[in-house]
């Protein structure tokens, strides 16, 4: 395995263990905790075979550690994203989880399950989950972020400003750099991920040179087939 691999995770735990920009550290290790937990809750498996989630009534198997608007919040991302709707994003607004809170979460899940499944792939156990570290959350807003083209405000390259960190270095900012720009950590710290385990954005847009064991047709094949089954319609 590429010894790069290894390192980009190891930085996605210690991530995932620290102070975030809305959540504390026990706060972010508790959702991936809750992350993991969801694959074997029985509310979502019936809403999963449902033909609509919302017609499906019940109470998450959870943790406990978790508000229970943070828990549906990470139970629906985790067991069936491809069917979230701005309706329940409002629903969620209603029972207090705002969206800064919210896309962190989303970037934590998301993050969780990239490892997770990188794991599972190699045929080895899941990670042990990191000892959450002390701090405090930094609670700072990008000034410029709003609503454009998604559920929750992002933040443009265009409209990031002096004492914003450097969000979209080394990518095109197009709508999935986007999507966590609520949170510009977030984007720094997911896209140092996936640009090992997928390719940079530069490299990603070079057709003319292989990066990778499999080429660029083949990982585009594969990651097509990928959003297909997880009804990704990006």
């Amino acid at each position: 395995m590429r010894k790069e691999l290894t390192q980009a995770q190891d930085r996605a735990w210690a991530r995932l263990a620290a102070a975030g920009t809305w959540w504390s550290g026990a706060e972010r290790v508790a959702i991936a905790a809750e992350t993991r937990h969801a694959t074997h809750c029985q509310l979502c498996a019936r809403r999963a075979a449902a033909l609509s989630p919302a017609g499906v009534e019940g109470v998450h198997d959870s943790l406990g550690a978790l508000a229970p608007a943070v828990v549906d919040a990470v139970h629906r991302i985790r067991t069936d994203s491809g069917r979230l709707s701005q309706r329940w994003l409002d629903g969620l607004r209603q029972q207090g989880l705002d969206d800064e809170r919210y896309v962190e979460l989303v970037g934590v899940v998301a993050t969780v399950i990239a490892v997770d499944t990188f794991q599972h792939a190699l045929g080895l156990p899941p990670r042990a989950l990191p000892a959450a570290q002390a701090g405090s959350p930094t609670r700072r807003r990008p000034a410029g972020a709003r609503i454009d083209r998604a559920w929750v405000p992002t933040l443009a390259p265009e409209d990031v400003g002096p004492d914003d960190p450097p969000l979209y270095d080394g990518l095109a900012g197009m709508n999935i750099h986007r999507a966590l720009s609520l949170v510009p950590a977030e984007v720094i710290g997911f896209f140092d991920l996936d640009s090992v385990m997928y390719l940079p954005d530069r490299q990603l847009r070079d057709y003319g040179t292989e990066y990778r064991a499999l080429s660029h047709a083949q990982i585009e094949l594969l990651a097509a087939r990928m959003s297909a089954l997880n009804r990704c319609v990006y």
